[in-house]
């Protein structure tokens, strides 16, 4: 592994910074001058301003992973494990991770070596050319954050989708059926088309087939039934890209700490600081919404602020909306996160609200009258749609349990 090596950071396509990864494995991020001295500079992330609102410029050496808001741009789980086969890097060394994955991140952020070498040095020794271009040739250059497998895709000349033989540059997330649930795909998709009716802001859904998706890896290609398609929020129709970024990384939280460490109120705290209360209400909205499908999976990483105006953070549109309950082996009976002083479903009553409320310094009133608000619609439109959706009899049956289960419903 070379001693030094350097990575630019850039935003909007605009270098703002470097990583820089020296011997024993250790990585450094940096601004340079031109951004700290931008006074209308690009916010790169909640997590680089202080209490008085300015730039935080000073920041810790770490070991073999990245800083929090650089690591929480990679995959998880399978689909690192997946990502950095392919590539032929360790997928604990997350420098490397991300100098392969770089040119597609989520948000504005892209990434790119320094000094324009194709490829990362590998640990202990050095890549013959024939190596260096067989990795490359067989690598996917992009990142979605998370564990489930799901692929960037675009729309092709007959409006089915396509996965890009280097997995970058899509408008679409393409999620793949789960190996251990049943599911899942119709399950997203049915909560997230509720929660659109209910009144939230959720990108285009759509349930595709398997077979009808051009460009799948041929060692995926045996993973039948319906994907979900979601459309990217980061990205515009030209290509441009959004900034977002994840409450992981706005709380400075690494993923294997995404279900500790932070609640409900402190989610509730940096949107009422941030952005208004129209964001405010959708935030009540949406936390009661999952707690009546029985989403026990909403961690700090599936919430997000994005940057229209590229540095108001607002709170990005909905996404990973599922009723987890139904599944065996998951907890059925309290949220990923905190809401004031318990996680439990059958907790989230008016008292708990209010709780709530008071430690996010929010008005109670509007919070818990948006939250029965939605608990209304919620069900008016269940009762509506769920027979005309795509979910099994046991998640029906799970979530007529959760309504009778949570106080606020009753």
């Amino acid at each position: 592994m070379a001693d030094v090596s350097v990575l630019e950071v850039l935003l909007y396509g605009e270098t703002i910074g470097t990583l820089t990864r020296v011997a024993g494995d250790r990585n450094l991020f940096a601004f340079n001058e031109a951004y700290i001295d931008n006074v209308d500079r690009p916010v790169l992330g909640l997590a680089f301003k202080d209490q008085f609102g300015e730039l935080i410029t000073d920041h810790r050496t770490t070991q073999t992973r990245l800083m929090p808001f650089f690591s929480n741009l990679l995959p998880e789980g399978r689909l690192r494990d997946y990502l950095a086969e392919r590539a032929g890097v360790n997928p604990e060394r997350e420098f490397s991770l991300l100098w392969v994955l770089g040119r597609d991140l989520p948000g504005a952020v892209t990434v790119r070596p320094a000094d324009g070498e194709a490829w990362p040095p590998d640990a202990g020794r050095a890549l013959d050319d024939e190596e260096r271009a067989a990795r490359e040739a067989r690598a996917m250059r992009f990142s979605l954050a998370g564990v489930q497998l799901k692929f960037s895709a675009v729309t092709d000349a007959t409006g089915g989708l396509t996965i890009p033989a280097s997995g970058a540059g899509g408008s679409w997330i393409i999620k793949f059926p789960s190996e251990k649930y049943n599911g899942v795909p119709e399950n997203e998709y049915s909560m997230m088309t509720l929660a659109r009716l209910v009144g939230m802001n959720v990108p285009a859904v759509e349930l595709i087939n398997t077979e009808s998706i051009a460009g799948v890896p041929n060692e995926l290609a045996s993973l039948e039934g319906q994907a979900l398609a979601i459309e990217r929020f980061d990205r515009l129709s030209d290509g441009t890209a959004v900034h977002i970024e994840d409450f992981a990384q706005i709380f400075g939280i690494y993923p294997a700490d995404k279900y500790k460490r932070a609640s409900a109120v402190n989610i509730a705290r940096v949107i009422a600081t941030e952005s208004d209360d129209d964001d405010v209400r959708e935030f009540v909205r949406r936390l009661t919404f999952n707690t009546l499908i029985g989403n026990a999976d909403m961690h700090v990483k599936n919430w997000s602020v994005y940057y229209p105006d590229r540095q108001t953070a607002r709170l990005a549109p909905a996404y990973d909306f599922v009723s987890t309950i139904a599944y065996p082996g998951l907890d059925d009976k309290q949220a990923a996160l905190k809401f004031s002083r318990t996680k439990r479903f059958d907790a989230f009553d008016v008292d708990e609200l209010e709780h709530l409320a008071g430690r996010a310094g929010l008005p109670a009133k509007m919070v818990v009258d948006t939250a029965k608000a939605t608990v209304e619609a919620f069900r008016q439109v269940w009762g509506a749609e769920h027979k005309h959706l795509p979910l099994h009899r046991d998640v029906i049956a799970a979530i007529k349990r959760q309504l009778g289960r949570v106080p606020l419903s009753s």
